[in-house]
């Protein structure tokens, strides 16, 4: 950020040519803004926090015409945050190598997703759209002290905007590439001034499909037919109450609707069974399944702040959270019934935090309690119909999957700050965790086409003495019906200690250690009455130097190691001796290393321009375990190299105030899978342009802007059901078919926006 005086340059010159004048000032050196993130849940300078962190205004974001939570990932060093396979709102996100890429309810992510502080317990309907968002923060590293399980790889914080002041309300239009149309309102009220407000947030996100299902079966009737295309409905209302100076009470209230279409992947081989060739678009895909697809999404919260003392701050921060979604996966992407899977998600959960923050003039502590009781089931059904005709005689056939994946989890924490003298400082932290969970699985087989439930497809009605045995569970009686769920409990003591030197006012440097917990789980596909696999740990070690060079120069440089113990691990792979057994075995291996440096650099080159560079590097490796048949290859979704170069150019005219903005972001090549390299993405870049123009008296404001430019075709998700012989030749995997399946980011796009602030 830089302060908003300019003089003429030649792009000013070629503006006021078009009949704008430019406001003409001396030239002087830019000046950059002090950022305040709280990453370590009290607000501090980014300069003075020992921790590798990215932060994004909501200036920034605008002007860069980013509106989607995926697309921070190009401003922050050594992070993946993509839309997963299969739909439109549910994540992939990796940092520094550490993730999880399968989205059923029983596996846990490895980096946490939050909203003014509260946990998003699902990968479903976390690809947030942006709406009244104050600024995002991406933590990388384990956070295992304050932020607690599952932040093992790092956590993104998703901050909204207190309300203060007159009222006020904004409309904005966008119209775009692909019929791109949208529109978002927000708000505030102040009902007793300075004292209570109400603030409301609703957005109408529409656009055509990339592509469309080339192919559906006609037994399924009329199916809408665009592929990747959007269609969403939000809404907010918050009210925050500030009876005296130092009570401060916001209860929020949210909802998401995305009817958005099922995707279809692009099949990287041809059929073998039926006619379905290498579509022309990636973007094209065959199905066997409605294309209907449907995410739910309900939240409230409560939080409450009291300052108890000029320097003591308490808060409660309490949460419930549901989520419903059915959808249909085709994995074989033909219009034949080779291998789909129509499911079902049902998740519920509540937290509830109390926090202690108390900051002193050589000493500052925070710590807190935490409780969150979570339930996740679902259901799918993995319709292999052409293999039981093909193979039994049979009318089809379907291995059906229930059940559910239940946790609670308890935690004490507390990290500290001391100084030891003027320049040396010290951090320790600690987070006690115990996590009892509890889960059933019912697995079983069907010689017929098995679908969720009735009307799922046209004409269908669902057996209702369908009989699939207990795999995971309690079954006293041997009856095959489960008595009561299999049960474990796991806890952990996840320690940080860091030590930080302030040589001089601009510059700090900083060592860490720091681990993170994510605690073990059941195999939501169970065909046995498997234990649960193990937690998984991860040890962190972090060097880092902060430093302003004067008022114009910032560069933020880190060096860490990870050592990742006991990753959970899962194999999907048929039996060789029965056709209709499909094992999936969930266990831990060994663990990786990934060694790797991060640096960021902001440049105010002058009044007008400024600079931002981030790169991050990584080298990471998977130990050897035999006890894999399949040999692991790499790390998935992880890039060696990921690079960003961006520039913001700033120009006061007589109309108003324009913001140029460009950037180029390069990923090196990465795997889809660790296990095979069947699915690799070569490095591509990506370069972004926008325009952002702000009337004279900032009622107005519109802009034009440009993604993936040069429209680069590359992978973010897939499915890989097929091998390849010593031939060289490609061997059938499930369902008989040559099923190598890939689904890519966004083409390129342009869209323009109108607003109006009042």
């Amino acid at each position: 950020m830089i302060n908003k005086t300019f003089k003429l340059s030649a792009l000013a010159a070629a503006i006021a040519g078009a009949g704008v004048t430019p406001t003409v000032m001396a030239q002087g050196a830019g000046v950059l803004e002090n950022v305040v993130v709280t990453a370590r849940r009290t607000s501090e300078n980014l300069q003075e926090v020992p921790v590798a962190v990215t932060s994004l205004s909501s200036e920034q974001l605008t002007v860069s015409g980013i509106e989607v939570l995926t697309e921070v990932q190009q401003f922050s060093p050594n992070t993946t945050l993509q839309t997963s396979r299969g739909t439109n709102s549910t994540l992939t996100a990796f940092i520094r190598g550490v993730g999880q890429q399968d989205p059923l309810w029983g596996y846990e992510p490895g980096v946490g997703i939050y909203i003014d502080d509260v946990y998003l317990a699902r990968p479903q309907g976390a690809v947030i759209d942006l709406l009244d968002v104050e600024r995002i923060e991406v933590l990388r590293g384990p956070q295992g002290t304050l932020y607690g399980k599952n932040t093992i790889g790092g956590a993104v914080k998703y901050v909204t905007k207190r309300m203060s002041g007159e009222a006020e309300g904004s409309v904005d239009i966008t119209a775009g590439s692909y019929s791109q149309r949208d529109i978002k309102v927000t708000g505030k009220l102040p009902l007793i001034e300075d004292t209570l407000f109400v603030g409301f947030g609703y957005a109408d996100l529409n656009r055509d499909g990339f592509g469309e299902f080339v192919t559906i079966n006609p037994s399924l009737g009329k199916q809408d037919k665009e592929n990747y295309n959007k269609d969403l409905t939000a809404g907010q209302v918050t009210v925050e109450f500030t009876p005296t100076d130092d009570l401060f009470i916001r209860f929020a209230y949210d909802k998401t609707e995305d009817d958005s279409n099922a995707k279809g992947g692009y099949r990287l081989l041809p059929s073998i069974l039926v006619d379905a060739p290498v579509p022309s678009s990636v973007y094209d895909s065959y199905t066997s399944l409605p294309t209907e697809n449907s995410v739910e999404l309900e939240g409230y919260s409560l939080t409450v702040e009291w300052d108890a003392m000029d320097d003591l701050t308490l808060r409660y921060i309490g949460a419930s959270r549901e989520s419903y979604s059915d959808t249909n996966i085709d994995f074989d992407n033909t219009p034949l019934d080779v291998f789909d899977v129509p499911a079902f998600y049902d998740d519920e959960n509540t937290s509830h935090e109390l926090q202690l923050d108390y900051t002193g003039g050589r000493f500052s502590l925070v710590g807190g309690l935490y409780y969150y009781d979570g339930e996740s089931c679902g259901h799918f059904d993995a319709v292999l119909g052409f293999l039981g005709r093909a193979a039994f005689g049979t009318p089809g056939l379907t291995r059906e999957v229930t059940g559910c994946n239940n946790s609670e989890s308890t935690a004490v924490y507390a990290q500290s700050s001391f100084d030891i003298t003027d320049k040396l400082s010290m951090t320790v932290g600690a987070r006690y965790t115990k996590e009892e969970k509890e889960a059933y699985v019912r697995n079983g087989l069907a010689f017929e086409n098995v679908y969720p439930s009735s009307g799922w497809i046209p004409g269908y009605v669902r057996p209702d003495d369908l009989f699939f045995p207990q795999v995971l569970g309690q079954d006293s009686n041997g009856d095959g019906i489960l008595d009561s769920p299999s049960t474990e409990d796991w806890s952990r003591f996840t320690p940080r200690v860091g030590v930080e030197y302030q040589f001089d006012d601009t510059t700090m440097f900083y060592a860490s250690y720091s681990q993170g917990f994510k605690s073990g789980t059941f195999n939501p596909r169970a065909t046995v009455n498997e234990k649960a696999a193990d937690p998984e740990i991860v040890d962190s070690y972090e060097l880092g130097v902060k430093k302003d060079w004067g008022s114009s120069l910032r560069t933020n440089l880190t060096l860490f190691s990870i050592d990742h113990q006991d990753r959970q691990y899962i194999t999907v792979t048929p039996d060789p001796d029965d056709a209709t057994v499909l094992n999936q075995n969930l266990g831990n291996i060994k663990g990786s290393t990934v060694d790797g440096v991060e640096a960021e650099v902001s440049w105010a080159v002058n009044e007008a321009l400024s600079l931002d560079f981030a790169l991050g590097w990584l080298d990471g490796e998977i130990e050897d375990d035999p006890s894999i048949a399949t040999p692991l290859v790499g790390l998935s979704n992880t890039p060696d190299y990921t690079a960003n170069l961006a520039a913001t150019y700033r120009l006061p005219t007589s109309v108003g105030e324009f913001t140029f903005t460009g950037n180029y972001y390069y990923r090196d090549d990465y795997i889809l899978f660790e296990d095979s390299d069947l699915l690799q993405q070569d490095g591509y870049g990506t370069v972004n342009l926008g325009i952002t123009w702000v009337s004279e008296n900032d009622h107005w404001t519109a802009g034009i802007y440009g993604k993936n430019l040069t429209d680069e075709e590359y992978m973010i998700g897939g499915y890989n059901f097929v091998s390849v012989g010593d031939d060289g030749n490609y061997i059938p995997g499930l369902g008989g078919d040559l099923t190598l399946v890939s689904y890519y980011g966004d083409p390129r796009t342009v869209h323009f926006n109108v607003g109006y602030r009042f």
